[in-house]
């Protein structure tokens, strides 16, 4: 729940794509439209799973299909905690975000909590259970012990939750599904973290308000591409 960072909309943003790697921005949703006037990758961070109906507040993914979003985050864990939304509700999203010709991102991730309980993998793979990963989407492990904490994921750590996470795919799409990850990425720790040869990517929070931050991130995704892009 920021405004959009200074400057982000100019020609030269690094909030732009490029023609190397995938740049998408998720603005609240009363700035998606000036977003995607200015020709930016867009993408929702939250879509109601019904088209339509009495749910005051709400978005539907038609809706934002329909004003030109590309993608949608799909249980990222601040909704999961602050607005209830559980596994079920979650992957209902990612089904109406397909089904509305949105990209979704599941984001999937284990509290503090659960982690010290041994119950990291456990948890990932219930929040999986019952998303269609026959299809096109992606997924985004952000440990919620993480976020906004400062405190990262160690390389190995991360790369050995998405070689689990990578497990559970079926064979035959395990190559092609981006999994990205999510909790306090900065510049320091980008290289390190995407150089890992299952992080396909990264969901970056805090840093991505302020450009130069972002932008080092970008230059960090730009090196050696992953075996899975």
């Amino acid at each position: 729940m920021h405004p959009i960072p200074d400057g982000a909309l100019d020609v030269d943003s690094a909030y732009r794509t490029r023609s190397d790697i995938d740049v998408l921005v998720f603005p609240t949703a009363l700035e998606l439209h000036q977003c995607i006037d200015a020709k930016l990758m867009v993408g929702a961070q939250y879509g109601h799973w019904e088209p339509s109906g009495a749910h005051t507040g709400d978005i539907s993914m038609p809706m934002l299909a329909q004003i030109g979003c590309r993608s949608v985050l799909c249980g990222h864990s601040e909704r999961r905690q602050g607005h209830g939304e559980t596994n079920a509700i979650v992957i209902q999203q990612v089904i109406a975000a397909l089904e509305a010709g949105l990209h979704p991102i599941l984001c999937i991730g284990e509290t503090q909590k659960e982690r010290e309980a041994g119950k990291a993998q456990t948890v990932v793979q219930e929040q999986i259970a019952g998303a269609p990963l026959e299809q096109e989407l992606t997924i985004a492990y952000e440990p919620v012990w993480a976020i906004g904490s400062g405190k990262s994921a160690t390389p190995a750590d991360a790369q050995q939750m998405h070689a689990y996470i990578r497990s559970l795919l079926p064979v035959h799409v395990r190559e092609q599904i981006r999994i990205l990850y999510g909790g306090s990425v900065q510049p320091a720790n980008a290289s390190s973290l995407l150089e890992q040869p299952d992080i396909d990517g990264a969901l970056v929070g805090g840093a991505a308000l302020d450009p130069a931050q972002f932008q080092a991130i970008v230059y960090a995704a730009v090196s050696p591409p992953s075996p899975h892009d």
